[in-house]
């Protein structure tokens, strides 16, 4: 058992008649103190496994190569394309532009509160919903499915914040994919158009 002995240290001298009082030793049980102390080492213990950093989780493509009759396609209807480019500017359109006779409507937004690229991926996502009641042929598993297009002029930091963008509006199905020379046409041609409206 741990104990403290604190007595009383020298005493000052007494005049004649004055009775001698006892030395009283005071005793303190420090057992309790090692138990409390070994209970907020493996509370600071367990606390510190419960607070790892946590990291984007992110899944690969498969290296396997799929045959063509066994890939899912993309519903031109439920495809959202995302276009990073330079100065934190995002392009996007609606569906694939598989066809190049008719190029889609291009629009420009940003990483802003109001009329962002949040608010387009929310809009999209209740149109979705809405055609999915109203088109039969549409099922649980058409969700909208977002291609992100980084270009070699866009930042790491625009490619976190879709990612970000994913995860906050619930966008279960995307993908990072190579940009092409026709998405490339695609912001040419509108930058053009809009310095020379202006």
């Amino acid at each position: 058992m741990a104990e403290m002995d604190v007595s009383s240290g020298g005493g000052h001298k007494k005049g004649p008649g004055v009775k001698k009082g006892k030395k009283l030793s005071t005793r303190v049980d420090l057992t309790p103190m090692v138990d409390l102390g070994f209970l907020l080492i493996t509370f600071f213990m367990f606390t510190t496994t419960l607070s790892k950093p946590k990291t984007m989780e992110i899944n690969m493509p498969n290296k396997e190569k799929i045959e063509e009759k066994d890939q899912t396609k993309v519903k031109e209807s439920v495809a959202f394309t995302v276009l990073l480019s330079r100065e934190h500017r995002i392009y996007y359109y609606e569906g694939l532009a598989s066809d190049p006779t008719k190029p889609p409507e291009l629009k420009i937004t940003y990483f802003k509160p109001k009329d962002g690229i949040r608010d387009a991926i929310i809009d999209k996502k209740k149109r979705i919903e809405e055609q999915r009641r109203q088109d039969p042929t549409l099922t649980a598993k058409d969700q909208l499915t977002v291609l992100i297009k980084p270009d070699a002029n866009s930042t790491y930091e625009d490619l976190v914040n879709i990612l970000d963008e994913m995860a906050i509006n619930d966008v279960k199905i995307y993908a990072i994919v190579d940009i092409t020379d026709v998405d490339r046409e695609f912001i040419q041609s509108t930058e053009q158009a809009n310095t020379g409206a202006q």
